[in-house]
């Protein structure tokens, strides 16, 4: 097995975050350097007794820090830090997540995000203090996503369901029941923007950029598939931004594991051949828009 400690300092970082725990912390609580630890996270080699202290430390197995076979991620925080640095290194990236996928949504989008998920989070929820905490690192982390994508522009295939677009534009971005019917309204009003932006998209067709819309189901566990040269990274994520957010329960997984790459990329090719594009998937767009608001 190859020992990728650049990589390996990647997950530490990521589970760091998602602990809430400071780089102070780690350190008194292993008894090393605070130093030492962003030493760590920036790449430097590392006993294998010490990496055992933080996995302990950090609630995560031993061999998901090695990045040997799947990586468990019950953290939203680190999970989407996990995004940042995959997509950091990606030349092509494939997504299937739901009607909005955040790096090509409109600024907008990111403008209310924030408050949409703080209200995904129930008053009586007893974790509501640290998951509201964890919100400010996530918004933190999408930004960063933003300027990755911006300056880098790795190519993007991104498959959208039609039904989740219709269902989206009916119930509009929404993170909590028993909304008046004004302020249902309103966020009727930002999907429909969303969803013509994303027509924009489609109908345009920017360099590095392919939109399939897929009239027939889709699965219901979004995936994303990072091409970084020959390596090739599929992430399975039960979190969502936008519509229905959840940013509380679930587990994610992240894998080499070329079985598993190979099975996702062949249900993509289906869904890619069968999918509208360009002008055509506008076309559905507008009908859609039409037959939710008209």
């Amino acid at each position: 097995m190859v020992i990728r400690y650049n990589e390996i300092g990647q997950r530490l970082r990521a589970f760091r975050l998602g602990s809430g725990m400071s780089a102070d912390d780690i350190a008194k609580k292993i008894g090393i350097s605070r130093t030492a630890v962003y030493r760590f996270e920036k790449g430097e080699v590392v006993k294998i007794e010490t990496l055992s202290s933080l996995s302990d430390l950090l609630g995560v197995s031993l061999s998901t820090l090695l990045g040997v076979e799947i990586e468990y991620i019950s953290s939203a925080v680190t999970y989407f830090e996990r995004l940042r640095q995959l997509e950091e290194a990606a030349d092509r990236i494939i997504i299937l997540a739901g009607p909005i996928s955040f790096l090509l949504a409109s600024q907008d989008f990111s403008t209310w995000l924030p408050d949409l998920l703080r209200e995904s989070i129930s008053n009586e929820n007893g974790r509501r203090a640290k998951l509201l905490t964890d919100i400010d690192r996530i918004i933190e982390i999408l930004a960063e996503r933003r300027k990755n994508y911006e300056r880098r522009k790795p190519a993007i295939i991104n498959l959208v369901s039609a039904l989740d677009i219709e269902r989206l534009l009916r119930s509009g971005f929404v993170g909590r029941p028993f909304m008046s019917d004004k302020d249902l309204m309103a966020r009727q009003q930002r999907a429909r923007a969303e969803i013509e932006h994303f027509m924009r998209l489609a109908e345009t067709e920017p360099i590095g950029i392919q939109i399939g819309l897929v009239t027939g189901t889709l699965p219901h566990t979004g995936f994303q598939i990072f091409r970084c040269g020959d390596r090739k990274t599929l992430s399975i994520s039960p979190f969502r931004l936008g519509e229905q957010p959840n940013i509380q329960l679930g587990v994610a997984m992240i894998t080499e594991n070329q079985e598993a790459v190979s099975l996702h990329e062949s249900v993509v090719d289906e869904m890619w051949r069968t999918s509208l594009k360009g002008k055509a998937a506008a076309n559905y767009l507008r009908d859609l828009i039409a037959a939710a608001y008209d």
